[in-house]
C-alpha cells in the first residue's frame, strides 16, 4: 500500500519493514503476532531495554510505522480496533542543520578541479549539480542520461513519491556537466550502455548514495575541510541557506528542494537568524561584554 498508494520511497519502505521485523521479533517471544497484538504487548516493547535506547528522532519513526500499520490493518478490517491509539511520540527538537559556508563550498570546488583524471572531474560534476540544485543524494544518483545533457538549462527531477519537479542549473554547473560527459563512458559498464547519468559497474549499475558520501569526505580532506562536516546532504542545506541569504524567496526555495510542506523549508531561515544574531553578538560594541 506504501508503494502503490503512496508512492513512499525505497528508503521508508526499508526502515519501515525493519521496525516492523524489529518488532514481530519482540512479539514472537511472548507468543504473540503482529496481528493480534494488544496495547500492553506494545508499551512492553516501547519501553523495553533495547528499545528504550533508541535516539528520539529514530523511537519516533518506530512508532510512526507502528501506527500506520495498525491503521491499514483497522481500514482493512483485519482488526476491529487500534492499539497505538495511546501511543506518545517522543518530543523532537529542532535541530538546525550544519552549513558549509560559501567560503568552505568554494574550498571544494577548487579542490575538485585540481583533482587528477576522469574520477576528478566525476567528483567536479557531483559537487557542482549537488550545490547548483539542492538535489537529494538519492535523486542525484538516480538521475537518467536523459535528464541532464550538457545543453540543457534545467533539470528534471523524481523526487519523493515520484513527483517531478523542475530545477535549474547554473553555468558553472552546465559547464561541469559538459567536462563529464566527454569522460563519462569511461564509467560504463562492459555492457558500454547506462541509462544512468553516474553509471557504475556495481550491483545498482550507477554510482550509490554511500559512494558519493565517501568520495565528498575524501574531497572535504583534500580541501582541508573537516571531512566530519561534509555529507551530499550538508551541499543541499549550503545551496537553500546560501539562495536564502542572498535575498531568495522562501516559496522557490521550497519549490527546489521538492519539500511537500513549507514548513520543512522554513528551517533555513532558522538558520540565517541563528547566524545574524551571533554576527551582532560579536560585532555590535554594545552586545560584548566589558
Amino acid at each position: 500500500m506504501l508503494q502503490a498508494e503512496r508512492g513512499a520511497a525505497m528508503l521508508t519502505l526499508v526502515a519501515y519493514r525493519y521496525d516492523l521485523s524489529d518488532l514481530a521479533g519482540f512479539l514472537a517471544n511472548r507468543g504473540m503476532t503482529l496481528e493480534g497484538v494488544d496495547r500492553a504487548s506494545l508499551h512492553a516493547y516501547l519501553t523495553g531495554p533495547t528499545t528504550a535506547r533508541l535516539a528520539p528522532r529514530t523511537l519516533a519513526r518506530r512508532i510512526s510505522a507502528m501506527r500506520q500499520f495498525y491503521k491499514f490493518l483497522l481500514l482493512e478490517g483485519v482488526r476491529p480496533d487500534d492499539p497505538t491509539t495511546e501511543l506518545d511520540t517522543p518530543q523532537l527538537g529542532r535541530p538546525l542543520p550544519k552549513i558549509l559556508s560559501e567560503s568552505e563550498v568554494k574550498a571544494l570546488i577548487d579542490a575538485a578541479q585540481t583533482w587528477s583524471g576522469n574520477e576528478g572531474t566525476r567528483l567536479g560534476c557531483i559537487v557542482e549539480l549537488l550545490y547548483a540544485t539542492g538535489l537529494r543524494v538519492s535523486e542525484l544518483v538516480t538521475l537518467p542520461l536523459a535528464a541532464a545533457r550538457s545543453a540543457a538549462r534545467f533539470l528534471i527531477v523524481s523526487g519523493k513519491g515520484g513527483k517531478e519537479r523542475v530545477v535549474p542549473l547554473s553555468d558553472p554547473a552546465r559547464a561541469a556537466l559538459s567536462r563529464y560527459l566527454e569522460c563519462r563512458s569511461n564509467f560504463l559498464p562492459d555492457a558500454r550502455h547506462s541509462r544512468w547519468l553516474f553509471p557504475s559497474r556495481g550491483r545498482a549499475g550507477h554510482l550509490t548514495r554511500q559512494r558519493t558520501g565517501q568520495l565528498l569526505k575524501e574531497l572535504a580532506a583534500h580541501a582541508g575541510l573537516d571531512p566530519e562536516r561534509l555529507s551530499p546532504h550538508a551541499l543541499r542545506h549550503a545551496f537553500a541557506s546560501h539562495l536564502l541569504a542572498h535575498g531568495a524567496d522562501l516559496r522557490s526555495v521550497q519549490q527546489m528542494l521538492g519539500h511537500a510542506d513549507i514548513a520543512t523549508t522554513q528551517i533555513y531561515t532558522h538558520v540565517e537568524t541563528d547566524r545574524l544574531r551571533k554576527l551582532v553578538e560579536n560585532a555590535h560594541p554594545l552586545a560584548r561584554p566589558e
